[in-house]
């Protein structure tokens, strides 16, 4: 079940977590011959405890007698999953044990840390990586529960985003919501090709057309009671930019236009395995953005779910077009939380980078709410304005609204502006406009697939409809 965990009444190697400036009372808690050991191999090393630093203490005849941590000018109390992760892949070979007591909080985090950062996607690999190398004994105190959420949601999202689009279109996405929702007892419902004419989803069907596989709409329900939670994720499996061609240099990550959904999904496994008190949906838009003859066109109009008509001025603004249409139904049911996540714009990824996906709230509580997650969770995102006057860069000529603004500024906020005439008012709606991509390799997290704002989002609700 957990691969990561070793063996308990096995024979395992100390871990100590050794603060900087506590680096002689570390050693005071030796044993002699272990303490001049550890002083001159650390001597040598230059290592006094300094943050992301591994310490691999061994004996004259070459085994490992122990390790120690670096944690910097921190406290145990404050480590966080990032920082363990970063560290697993320097150990050696073996099973781990920790010697350094921690609070509740913190050996939960250890422990999740632990298993997101020994991740490897290796489905296209001939000769795979030995799995799980460096095994840790459960630290005291450690919500294995919450670990085991929390890594297989990581691992779903990711997984998923890795996937290349030869073997991941909106079918096969589709059929990955299935599976999750079956697992769970959740009924899932498909709107498919035309039929998605028929039942009102006009935006949906124009961006997915001109592919070879059908667009659809994908929707999850779980539970009968409770407070309503819904959960959009873009679903775009391939982005070639359409008619407006993206070149070939922007092509080459559209694998990953699905990372919302691919997130949304995660969520959505992590609060149905949590038995939240709630209403969960899950309504993920699945296309592929293609080239063809009856391709969607710049200049065309287009008719969304709720009435307002849309003039195409760049058909590489898509995916805010079938989040359009699923926040349209969403917001039908009149929903407590409407939640959505997308990769959506390439203009927060200027404003932020790739780390820090941009947020978008309704309203100011719930930006301190979920801020105050995102901190306590170390899963990163930053609050971004709702800024009404950039509205009038969709303003049309012909229709009620462009689906992007003729403006090089303001990107993300103006996506934003666009999908807020879609949500009433009176809904909690939170916008996530992310990455879901490592592009540069760190320590714990390979290039690759992200799963982004997952923990802090179930944070956030798990806080907001707590089990009784």
């Amino acid at each position: 079940m957990d691969p990561w965990i070793g063996d308990a009444t096995a024979l395992s190697t100390p871990l100590w977590w050794v603060p900087e400036g506590a680096f002689e009372a570390w050693l005071g808690g030796l044993p002699k011959d272990r303490a001049t050991l550890a002083r001159a191999w650390a001597k040598a090393h230059d290592f006094i405890g300094q943050s992301g630093r591994v310490l691999v203490l061994p004996e004259s005849t070459g085994t490992v007698w122990g390790v120690a941590l670096g944690l910097g000018r921190g406290a145990p109390e404050l480590l966080k999953a990032a920082d363990i992760a970063a560290l697993v892949e320097r150990l050696p070979q073996g099973q781990y044990a920790l010697a350094t007591p921690l609070i509740p909080a913190a050996a939960t985090e250890m422990a999740l840390g632990w298993a997101i950062g020994q991740y490897r996607f290796d489905r296209y690999r001939s000769v795979k990586k030995p799995v799980c190398p460096a095994k840790l004994i459960l630290p005291e105190g450690a919500d294995l529960a919450l670990v085991r959420r929390s890594v297989a949601a990581d691992a779903l999202a990711r997984d998923l985003i890795n996937t290349p689009a030869c073997d991941l279109g909106p079918a096969e996405l589709a059929a990955a919501v299935d599976a999750v929702g079956m697992r769970y007892g959740a009924r899932v419902t498909h709107v498919v090709g035309d039929e998605l004419l028929a039942h009102g989803f006009p935006l949906i069907h124009a961006v997915g057309r001109a592919a070879s596989a059908a667009p659809r709409l994908v929707d999850m329900r779980y539970g009968q009671h409770g407070p309503r939670v819904t959960i959009v994720g873009k679903g775009v499996c391939f982005d070639t930019g359409g008619l407006d061609l993206k070149p070939s240099s922007a092509m080459g990550l559209m694998k990953k236009d699905m990372g919302g959904a691919a997130c949304a999904l995660g969520l959505a496994q992590w609060l149905m395995e949590a038995q939240l008190p709630i209403q969960l949906r899950l309504l993920i838009p699945a296309v592929e953005n293609s080239v063809a003859g009856n391709a969607y066109r710049p200049g065309d109009v287009l008719r969304s779910r709720q009435g307002l008509t849309v003039e195409i001025t760049n058909t590489d603004a898509e995916g805010r077009l079938v989040l359009a249409d699923a926040l349209t139904l969403a917001a039908e049911e009149a929903p407590d939380v409407l939640i959505d996540l997308a990769t959506l714009t390439g203009a927060a990824r200027v404003a932020l980078g790739q780390e820090l996906p941009a947020l978008y709230a309704s309203n100011d509580a719930l930006t301190a709410d979920l801020m105050r997650a995102s901190r306590a969770t170390a899963d990163p995102m930053w609050p971004m304005p709702l800024w009404a006057p950039y509205a009038d860069d969709l303003s049309s000529k012909i229709a009620d609204l462009t689906n992007a603004s003729t403006q090089s500024f303001a990107g993300s906020i103006v996506a934003a502006l666009f999908l807020r005439r879609f949500v009433p008012e009176a809904i909690a709606w939170v916008h996530i406009d992310l990455y879901a991509w490592n592009g540069r390799e760190r320590p714990g997290r390979p290039v690759g697939g992200e799963a982004q704002t997952i923990r802090a989002l179930a944070a956030w609700l798990s806080a907001r409809y707590p089990r009784t």
